[in-house]
């Protein structure tokens, strides 16, 4: 018998391949934070010793959601300006409080804040944007989550960084520390077209050929952002991406709810990744993204959630409920975006799109062992006719009893093994005093 570190077993498995297997009374086999096998689990039991052993006779095992899109710092400002379209909740309130209290102590507090509810809620990985992003980066580090983390870029001066030379340089330092990390990438993470300008875009396409990076970045958000971008450059935002040589396999571009039939092919013929946020979208009024469209053209389309503070929560369950709902809605047809494409686009499309889905995104022989155990013997979740049906369109984040990420346990029975969720919740609640006290 061969000895490995821990075998899991459980009612279903979903390993989320192209056969759209669900099996039945497997396991997974885990050494040295890979997968060794996926087998019955008599089978097991006759092949492998473990040292540990874990048995979930009523849990499906699947993989980590990975959220696309995150500002995970921004959780600390979470209900601080609801109900406002997206122009005048960024320039009459995020960005003035970003102003006031954005450093290094804020990212690691919103940060931890955010990845414990991202763990909690079955999120393995998230790619994120926002400032001093190696306070957020050590946090990722200390937690054991996977994270793609943003080399952000502006044109305009911020508490981090004066000018567009020191946030390519800061980000060069970001990518250098962590180039040979296990479970932190990097990716540049211009903000916006309207917010970036020709030059720095230039540099960022050059530096992610010779990095080998993903670019992360908002397009095509509002109807607001095109007409600005045809009244200033004469045309919209994503032809002149295009004309500057942005649109290619390594853009992960986000919201898109602003396409033409003509952008829509552009982005099929150059391999763009789009980054859909359902929840974020409605609640800024931001219009809607065309997901079941770009699938038919054969675009990776992955699920982020945005920020809590837009949100507003982090929760990508329901962020997979509400992309195959909403594509329904948009596309008039009750068969767009079924329970098993809502579920990839969740994890290996996600993971195809930051370029790592060779290490995660799916249950395989020789990935990583990110997974994440899911309960489904509760009244809300009774009775299972179709596994992916109900994890889609009936399980909340709260069913999730335990989380993997390189096969460390994150969370052990709903109960976080590398935070302190109640140092988290101090630490969050003396920011919002002092940014209610600034606010008032």
């Amino acid at each position: 018998m061969e000895n490995v570190d821990l075998i899991i077993n459980a009612r279903w498995i979903v390993p989320v391949n192209q056969a759209n297997q669900v099996l039945e009374h497997h396991c997974v086999v885990i050494n040295d934070g890979r997968i060794v096998d996926l087998i019955p689990q008599q089978q097991a039991s006759q092949n492998y010793q473990a040292a540990t052993v874990h048995e979930f006779e009523h849990h499906c095992l699947m993989p980590g959601l990975i959220n696309n899109h995150t500002h995970s710092p921004m959780s600390l400002f979470r209900g601080l300006a609801d109900d406002l379209p997206l122009m005048t909740w960024l320039n009459e309130h995020i960005w003035p409080a970003e102003q006031k209290f954005v450093g290094d102590a804020f990212v690691e507090a919103g940060s931890e804040l955010a990845i414990a509810e991202m763990i909690r809620g079955g999120t393995t990985c998230f790619n994120d944007m926002y400032f001093f992003p190696e306070a957020t980066a050590r946090v990722a580090d200390q937690s054991g989550i996977r994270a793609s983390i943003g080399m952000i870029v502006i044109d305009f001066p911020t508490n981090w960084a004066d000018s567009v030379e020191e946030y390519l340089h800061k980000g060069q330092q970001l990518h250098d520390h962590y180039r040979h990390h296990p479970r932190i990438t990097t990716a540049y993470a211009p903000h916006a077209p309207y917010t970036v300008s020709n030059a720095p875009l230039e540099s960022i396409i050059m530096n992610a050929e010779e990095l080998d990076v993903p670019i992360h970045m908002h397009i095509h958000e509002t109807a607001s952002e095109t007409a600005q971008s045809v009244e200033q450059f004469g045309m919209r935002p994503l032809e002149r991406l295009k004309d500057l040589g942005l649109l290619s396999p390594r853009l992960n571009a986000v919201h898109m709810t602003q396409l033409t039939e003509q952008e829509i092919e552009w982005c099929a013929d150059a391999g763009v990744n789009i980054v859909h946020c359902p929840e974020s979208n409605l609640k800024l009024a931001s219009g809607f993204c065309p997901v079941s469209q770009l699938i038919e053209k054969g675009i990776n389309v992955s699920i982020g959630t945005d920020g809590a503070a837009s949100n507003n929560d982090l929760d990508m369950f329901a962020e997979m409920k509400q992309t195959a709902l909403l594509a329904k809605a948009v596309a008039q047809n009750a068969s767009a975006v079924p329970a098993h494409t809502a579920l990839e686009m969740a994890t290996i499309n996600a993971a195809k799109a930051l370029g790592i889905d060779n290490i995660t995104g799916s249950l395989a022989v020789g990935k990583a062992a990110d997974i994440i155990a899911v309960d489904l013997n509760s009244v809300e979740t009774q009775p299972v006719y179709d596994v992916v049906s109900q994890l889609v369109y009936a399980t909340s984040r709260d069913k999730v009893t335990d989380v993997w990420v390189e096969g460390k346990h994150l969370l052990n029975n709903r109960q976080l093994t590398t935070l302190n969720p109640a140092q988290i919740i101090h630490n969050s609640q003396q920011w919002a005093e002092k940014i209610r006290q600034a606010d008032s």
